[in-house]
């Protein structure tokens, strides 16, 4: 889609037919990383294809791992339980779990100079823990800004195999370090630090991904892991739908009175976003709080359900989201308030979104600043489902990691008009 805006013209009808949504974005770059550090040939069926997952298959290609696409669902992984330093920085986009993912993974393996690297919205996302928690196990690897660019000086292990991690901000540094554990020569333990980490669902697929692909790990504690030195084997690994991807179609849905048949029901979902489902279901009558700590990548559709909820809501819990591929919490607040001045307010690191019914069937134009953020763009789609007016800026940026979004709305019967750039 080669356009700058895109103004969503409101349905006249309910939404309903059939949407297969694409496959998880995070089971994807887990079992893409999983199976390039395994011996032999996995295939991953199911698996989504998009930018965040290109630059993961792009970095282990870089590394030596054989990664071929032979089906729009499909990677063919081949791996040789090592990794190779690349030959130039590792260039990773916005793709969060590959930039975080990746640098224990090349600490444990890689005997060389190894720059990981991102876009200027990933030079503004902290990955301090994770570099603390390597240089604890004698890593020499630094982040002066305390976001990427990272770089690691690999002498092909740890020294220390006793990890303990500062998961406040974010379980991706608990996965990046748990997925490294079998490759450490020695029994490793992953520690957290504190109680606080974020969305705990995150650690379960990595685990099950892990058990997947020949690991043994056992949780010692709620914030304790020893992970045997197993290394990996190859898999033949199927991936889930995306449960992120699953709550915009149940928002449009739930707006429009519609029936949009997914092909997994909600409780079949092992993602922590599918607990979105209840919540969606109780539209539009959802609850004054809302705790999005264990279902952040929702919380943006949530929010925009409920500018049309019959009572204000709450978010709460959700201080992470000021640290994703954008401020989200800023980001939600500026769109609502960009339809309706005082649709929304921040109050600390809460959202309060002043719903109203009253607002659907009206025109009341706004241009929507996703600020290159994909789940921003989808999420605010689903108030033009209802209002005449909201234009999206940047709807390219979805192709992160819901590259068919746009026509999957249109295969329901929306329609909409484009600026399409000389």
């Amino acid at each position: 889609m080669k356009t700058e805006k895109l103004t969503i013209v409101p349905p006249r009808h309910v939404l309903s037919g059939v949407v297969n949504p694409p496959g998880s974005k995070s089971i994807t770059n887990r079992a893409l990383l999983l199976a390039g550090l395994a011996n032999g040939t996995s295939r991953l069926t199911g698996a989504l294809k998009s930018d965040d997952t290109r630059y993961m298959a792009e970095a282990l290609r870089a590394m030596g791992v054989g990664v071929e696409e032979p089906e729009d669902t499909v990677f063919v992984v081949t791996g040789n339980g090592g990794l190779s330093a690349p030959a130039a920085p590792l260039f990773l986009g916005n793709a969060g779990t590959a930039v975080r993912f990746l640098p224990a993974a090349i600490a444990a393996l890689v005997t060389g100079e190894v720059i990981v690297d991102g876009d200027e919205h990933m030079h503004k996302r902290p990955i301090t823990p994770l570099v603390t928690a390597l240089t604890s196990l004698g890593v020499d690897i630094e982040a002066p800004t305390g976001c990427p660019p990272v770089t690691i000086r690999g002498t092909g292990g740890f020294t220390s195999h006793h990890a303990v991690i500062d998961a406040g901000l974010s379980s991706q540094y608990v996965s990046a370090l748990l997925m490294a554990g079998p490759c450490a020569g020695k029994p490793f333990i992953v520690e957290l630090a504190g109680d606080d980490i974020g969305a705990r669902g995150y650690i379960d697929l990595t685990l099950a991904a892990m058990r997947a692909f020949g690991a043994t790990v056992e949780q010692v504690t709620p914030a304790n892991w020893r992970i045997e030195p197993t290394g990996y084997r190859a898999a033949d690994f199927h991936i889930e739908p995306d449960a992120s991807a699953a709550t915009y179609l149940w928002g449009a849905e739930a707006l429009t009175g519609g029936h949009i048949d997914i092909g997994t029901q909600a409780a079949d979902f092992t993602q922590p976003d599918a607990t979105a489902f209840e919540v969606i279901s109780a539209f539009p009558d959802m609850p004054a709080v809302i705790d999005g700590s264990q279902m952040q990548d929702a919380i943006p559709t949530i929010a925009v359900l409920a500018a049309f909820n019959r009572s204000p809501v709450r978010f709460v819990g959700i201080s992470n989201l000021r640290v994703k591929e954008c401020d989200r919490v800023r980001a939600l607040s500026l769109g609502l308030n960009a339809i309706r001045p005082g649709l929304a307010r921040e109050e600390g690191d809460d959202l309060i979104v002043n719903g109203d019914p009253a607002l659907a069937g009206q025109t009341l134009p706004a241009d929507i600043d996703t600020f290159a953020d994909h789940r921003i763009a989808m999420s605010f789609a689903l108030a033009g489902l209802k209002i005449d007016g909201i234009t999206i800026l940047d709807p390219r940026c979805v192709g992160k990691t819901y590259p068919g979004y746009w026509d999957a709305l249109a295969s329901l019967g929306v329609t909409y008009r484009q600026d399409i750039p000389r």
